[in-house]
């Protein structure tokens, strides 16, 4: 099958199964009946890809003076706040990607926000965090909605310098990679397994993995020519370059290097810090200083075990998930999705994509997951994947790499009937094609249902 695609709206010429398809359409709505199965060729112009967080990002614009966007490189945060300030008047851009733009903006910051009016997008604001008080400054002087649009991608150091002096004044939108409801176009809301859940598109274990080894990063995406050795080679070293050496001495690059592939190799997994120092060969305490790195710059997501008053066997040590499953395969060294479909990875990395799709669910609508999502294991070895929490329900899920795991897949769900919450509808999130009901409190969901 072929795809040829040119200008804004694209001209769109399809073979499939011996027919012959040629039509002006958008390419969202072809992806969404198609699927991506097929290889994309872009001849002239780029692909589109509408970003569900666009609406959130309009929500703060109407009710902050400032907004900031956050998330690691290369997950488009430049791209959205550029496309949404289409529809603003009179908007400037300024990134302090430029030397001498960053040495105003850090040596005079008051002289460099005179030349710019607002609307204005400071891009990389996190080189130059002295900006951040001189814009509280013009804020209070003349308050209203919509004034700035700053990113970074340095969460901790920014959000730090942010939380100092823009409280009360900013909104921050955290920014990953497309979700594959993004990809096709279609409907993107925070997951809850509900009756109402529908499959996007035909899935196969086969296409499954196609996508977990190339990642959700957007120009991995776009342009399907580009292969994960290029764009994570030089993603890794420019995260190791212009992110970690800012915010940490690294004495010892390949170490670090090292940890970061170890990390990789255990999403998935419960997090134990001790073994991975052991394997990497530093102490624990600068793998924990690595970790706490790779978590506020959105490279790695902790999913927090399930407390509660009447919980006391639970198993205290969060799970970790590399929240891109293209950098994770790199990393750990898989580059072919039939090889790691097969492989002993092929589990831990189909639950990582799972839980990456659902908390993007849940950021792009702006909700935050830290206390809406939670996994649970108790010294007894029973385990739920994850539990949703919502309007005091808990909504059980477990992640399976078949077509038709069984009800065995749900035997550890009746462990929630001693907590004090009512127990929603539970989901086994799995490769079968269909919405099929388990029980009358439990389905088999499609993973493309997400």
């Amino acid at each position: 099958m072929g795809l040829a695609i040119t200008g804004e709206f694209f001209d769109i010429s399809i073979y499939k199964k011996g027919i012959f398809y040629s039509r002006q359409n958008t390419l969202n709505k072809i992806l969404y009946k198609y699927g991506i199965e097929f290889h994309i060729c872009i001849k002239e112009g780029t692909m589109s890809v509408k970003r569900t967080a666009e609406a959130y990002l309009e929500y703060l614009s109407n009710h902050f003076p400032c907004v900031v966007v956050t998330g690691a490189r290369q997950t488009g945060k430049t791209t959205l706040v550029k496309e949404f300030s289409k529809s603003l008047k009179n908007v400037q851009y300024v990134t302090l990607d430029y030397p001498a733009l960053r040495n105003l903006a850090r040596t005079d910051p008051e002289l460099f926000l005179q030349q710019y009016k607002t609307p204005l997008i400071i891009d990389e604001i996190q080189y130059a965090p002295e900006l951040l008080q001189y814009i509280k400054i013009r804020i209070d002087e003349n308050r209203h909605n919509g004034m700035y649009f700053l990113t970074g991608s340095q969460m901790f150091r920014l959000m730090k310098n942010v939380s100092e002096s823009l409280a009360g004044r900013a909104g921050l939108l955290q920014l990953y990679g497309f979700s594959h409801s993004e990809i096709l176009g279609a409907e993107d809301k925070p997951f809850i397994p509900s009756a109402m859940l529908r499959a996007k598109a035909e899935e196969t274990v086969t296409t499954v993995f196609d996508r977990i080894v190339r990642g959700s990063m957007p120009q991995m995406v776009v342009d399907t020519t580009l292969t994960p050795e290029s764009f994570f080679g030089e993603y890794v070293q420019t995260y190791l370059e212009r992110d970690i050496r800012e915010l940490v001495e690294i004495k010892n690059e390949r170490k670090f290097l090292q940890f970061i592939s170890c990390v990789a190799a255990r999403t998935g997994q419960e997090l134990n810090v001790s073994d991975i120092a052991k394997d990497v060969g530093i102490d624990a305490k600068t793998a924990d200083s690595w970790l706490s790195l790779l978590v506020t710059s959105g490279v790695v997501f902790l999913l927090q075990p399930y407390s509660g008053n009447t919980v006391k066997r639970i198993v205290k040590r969060p799970k970790l998930y590399m929240m891109d499953t293209g950098l994770a395969c790199y990393l750990s060294l898989w580059n072919n999705p039939r090889s790691l479909e097969v492989s002993a990875m092929a589990g831990n990395m189909f639950e990582t994509y799972v839980i990456t799709e659902i908390i993007k669910t849940y950021t792009n609508s702006g909700m935050d997951v830290r206390s809406r999502l939670s996994y649970y294991r108790d010294n007894n070895g029973k385990e739920i994947d994850l539990i949703i929490e919502e309007n005091n329900v808990l909504y059980p899920i477990e992640i399976k790499k078949s077509a038709n795991p069984g009800s065995d897949a749900l035997k550890n769900f009746t462990v929630l009937s001693s907590l004090d919450k009512k127990i929603g509808k539970g989901a086994v999130i799995c490769l079968s094609p269909f919405l099929i009901p388990i029980d009358a409190n439990t389905m088999l969901v499609p993973v493309s249902a997400i």
